[in-house]
């Protein structure tokens, strides 16, 4: 165990004091502010500078009617289609909306014209327009008055609560849940790429050097194999820590130079009672801090570490076997297929499955596969999983990182002595079944 510590400490010290590693710790957390301070800079310029664009549209029908934003001014006239696109074409109008006759029951044939391509907001725009237009219309000619329509238009506000087995009651929100399992999915699985890939890299680079076989005449193979994942794995979460830290308190400070608030201090204002009477809907408030306080924050942050540490380690055992196998980078990518295709079904189902429908079949296997879920479960975790799922997850999780901590560990101890033979699947088979 002494000589694991000592390769751990080594491999941590190794980086840590790199120049490298502080350019990229230091300076990694600068980038994602100063591109959130370009934008919100950006954004302040246009909404005090705005460039009011004007769309000309032609209604046939004589009943449609748009009304202006603070970025679209609609002009309405009877010109031709042609003298339309010439006035987009000269620059006089930045668009063209052309409305024929039509049948409200099925309207066809509007047209937009524009020299640029139309942004997603402006035709989700213009179409909610138009089609409330329409419905307004029919029911009028149904007999039913504008002012009876508008006194039956309802919202409606559907609040989510969870029942847990005691029957205590937690209001959710399913916005929150989704982007609560988003993060955390992504950062474990890039957590583990990154670092798995430092990994193969440095065993590459110490076999192809011959420190290797000095090593391991004072060291065995399986305990230097250890202690260059731990470490590495240490580094990682050093530099994570650290871009959490600097990254949220450059933010707050970027933030409220644009005289934009951070979200924990949002909700720590809404928590207080001065603000809440300055709300308009007392109930908005109270479902919002309802929904913060139902986030179980600890039961997150433990279960985060535990798959962030289980995914990195499970994997890492295969990346250190990988680099022990081959002499050369280049010759890794032919092995790499069976450590990406895990990762990958993990990244696809997080997002197809996973955060559409925690609760399905499919969500379920992919978060109890040791190599699927590290990434799929914090998506459900996010939502609340039963304890009995999560117990399971976390048990073959740990079979499975001393599976692949096993199969690794035969790889490692052939293959990191090996030197100018073409290693296959073939050859690691059979150096996986050596006793």
């Amino acid at each position: 165990m002494n000589k694991i510590w000592l390769v751990i400490q080594r491999e941590y010290l190794s980086r840590v004091q790199k120049k490298s590693f502080l350019l990229a710790t230091l300076l990694t957390p600068l980038i994602f502010p100063s591109i959130m301070g370009i934008f919100l800079w950006i954004s302040i310029g246009e909404s005090e500078n705005p460039s009011l664009q004007i769309i000309e549209v032609v209604d046939e029908n004589n009943i449609f009617f748009i009304e202006s934003s603070e970025q679209y001014a609609f002009s309405f006239s009877k010109i031709s289609t042609d003298e339309g696109k010439k006035m987009v074409n000269d620059g006089d109008r930045f668009g063209f909306l052309y409305i024929p006759k039509i049948d409200l029951s099925s309207p066809k044939g509007i047209t937009y014209y524009g020299e640029k391509n139309p942004s997603m907001n402006l035709i989700s725009f213009l179409e909610s327009a138009l089609k409330r237009r329409i419905e307004e219309q029919r029911l009028f000619e149904s007999g039913i008055s504008p002012e009876a329509i508008n006194a039956y238009r309802t919202k409606v506000s559907i609040q989510a609560i969870t029942l847990d087995n005691s029957g205590e009651e937690k209001v959710t929100d399913a916005t929150v849940n989704y982007a609560i399992g988003f993060l955390a999915g992504i950062m474990i699985y890039m957590f583990i790429f990154i670092y798995g890939n430092q990994i193969m890299q440095g065993v590459i680079e110490e076999k192809s050097s011959r420190i290797i076989e000095i090593l391991v005449s004072s060291i065995k193979p399986f305990q230097l194999m250890s202690g260059k994942i731990i470490g590495i794995g240490a580094v990682g979460l050093t530099q994570f820590l650290i871009w959490v830290v600097l990254i949220g308190g450059i933010s707050s400070i970027v933030m409220g130079y644009f005289g934009v608030q951070m979200p924990q201090q949002q909700a720590m204002e809404l928590a207080n009672p001065e603000i809440g009477q300055m709300m308009d809907s007392q109930s908005n408030l109270q479902n919002i801090i309802a929904v913060i306080n139902g986030v179980d924050f600890i039961q997150l942050t433990l279960t985060f570490i535990f798959y962030f540490l289980g995914g990195y380690l499970l994997y890492g055992a295969f990346f250190a076997a990988v680099g022990a196998a081959v002499d050369a980078p280049s010759e890794a990518q032919q092995f790499m297929l069976p450590i990406t295709i895990p990762l990958l079904i993990g990244y696809l189902g997080l997002f197809v499955f996973v955060l559409n429908d925690p609760n399905s079949n499919v969500s379920f296997w992919l978060s109890i596969i040791p190599f699927t879920s590290p990434i799929a479960m914090m998506g459900r975790v996010s939502y609340g999983v039963p304890l009995f799922d999560l117990a399971l997850s976390m048990s073959l999780l740990i079979l499975g990182f001393f599976f692949s901590t096993w199969v690794a560990g035969k790889v490692y101890r052939i293959g990191i002595l090996m030197h100018g033979s073409k290693v296959n699947y073939k050859t690691l088979w059979r150096w996986i079944k050596t006793n």
